[in-house]
């Protein structure tokens, strides 16, 4: 899964940059590894981790909401994991990267803590709402980024830091386009979904069957602006584009979701060292999602690597290949050594540490 989003963030290498649309150069593998990524990563990944984001705060408040539980104290419990996540995310801002996506989780967690015990209908209907409204902020985030806005970087590690500092008021906006996926999530939760894989295989395959093809057509009157194929003749046409290219993002992310479930299945208890290093740095995502980071920061920065736009679409997924594949060793060490992620045991400590004159609550 993290792998998704290194290629995403590999688009600051090359020439395409912040724009989905901006081609990236370069001869024709170039062009292919960029129509690809367009078509199947940009935008469908960060989906993806919204909907487990929106699954994994079911699974906190059945925990606390079992025989015995609070829900009360469980949704006070999300809250406040959500605004340390807020925190989290600032701080990665500020320091490292300008995309980041744990503060917008955070916001989920504050404004959607109880939306677990939501009827269907009222989860759908607000997923419905929030899929119009994310594909209209993504398309107005491309608009004003336009073709040419360059990467938040300036002449020295603090003037990157003001640079991305002054871009915190866009995460929340940019957050939208996830949103439908968050709430989509907490459905699947409640239902169970990815628990119990075997009882909803029809569903999932469904899903697959259904989101991949989807996600790809839906990205494409993007992907062929991005390899110089095709030109909207006008700018509501672009807009529209980024629009469409947006909405079907979610269910690109529903679709990778459903297919993980899948090969779970099919994989079972016949787990190698491959498959359990990938499972570790899937529970230590937040750490290694974090980790990515300090790549982008050094790679593009002009006091230090400089190569912002320099690389071809090609050599900037390898980069980002490279990067996944060292914090899956990473991951499996600390699987190994069993220890959880530093980000994820922080996280832990902040939400579970007792304010004053209220005890600690038990850890699940």
């Amino acid at each position: 899964m993290l792998l998704l989003i290194a290629l995403a963030h590999s688009r600051m290498l090359h020439a395409g940059g912040l724009s989905m649309a901006t081609p990236s150069g370069g001869g024709p593998l170039d062009v292919a590894v960029q129509w690809l990524l367009t078509s199947v990563v940009d935008g469908r990944a960060a989906p993806l981790f919204g909907l487990l984001f929106g699954y994994g705060l079911v699974q906190m408040t059945r925990r606390r909401s079992g025989p015995g539980g609070d829900s009360a104290q469980a949704r006070r419990l999300i809250r406040r994991r959500g605004a340390w996540m807020i925190v989290f995310g600032v701080a990665h801002v500020v320091l490292l990267y300008s995309g980041d996506v744990i503060g917008a989780y955070g916001v989920f967690a504050l404004m959607f803590a109880g939306a677990v015990s939501w009827s269907d209908r009222r989860l759908w209907t607000i997923a419905a709402l929030t899929l119009v409204l994310g594909a209209a902020a993504s398309a107005a985030l491309q608009v004003v980024a336009g073709a040419d806005t360059p990467l938040p970087v300036g002449p020295t590690l603090v003037d990157s830091a003001m640079l991305r500092a002054s871009a915190l008021p866009v995460v929340p906006i940019a957050g939208l386009a996830v949103m439908p996926s968050f709430l989509i999530g907490v459905w699947a939760g409640r239902m169970r979904v990815l628990e119990q894989p075997d009882r909803y295989r029809p569903l999932l395959r469904g899903v697959v069957l259904i989101g991949f093809p989807v996600a790809v057509l839906g990205a494409q009157p993007v992907a062929l602006q991005a390899v110089g194929v095709w030109t909207p003749d006008t700018p509501e046409v672009g807009v529209v584009a980024s629009a469409v290219f947006g909405a079907t993002g979610v269910a690109g992310g529903l679709a990778f979701a459903a297919a993980i479930a899948l090969v779970a299945v099919h994989i079972n208890d016949r787990r190698g060292r491959v498959t359990n290093a990938l499972v570790a740095c899937g529970r230590r995502s937040m750490t290694f999602y974090i980790a990515q980071s300090p790549v982008w920061l050094v790679a593009t920065e002009p006091s230090l690597l400089d190569l912002g736009g320099g690389l071809g679409a090609a050599a900037a997924a390898g980069v980002a290949v490279a990067t996944w594949v060292v914090t899956v060793v990473i991951a499996d060490v600390l699987r190994r050594t069993g220890r959880r992620g530093p980000a994820e045991t922080l996280l832990r400590h902040l939400t579970y540490r007792p304010g004053p004159g209220h005890p600690r609550p038990a850890l699940p």
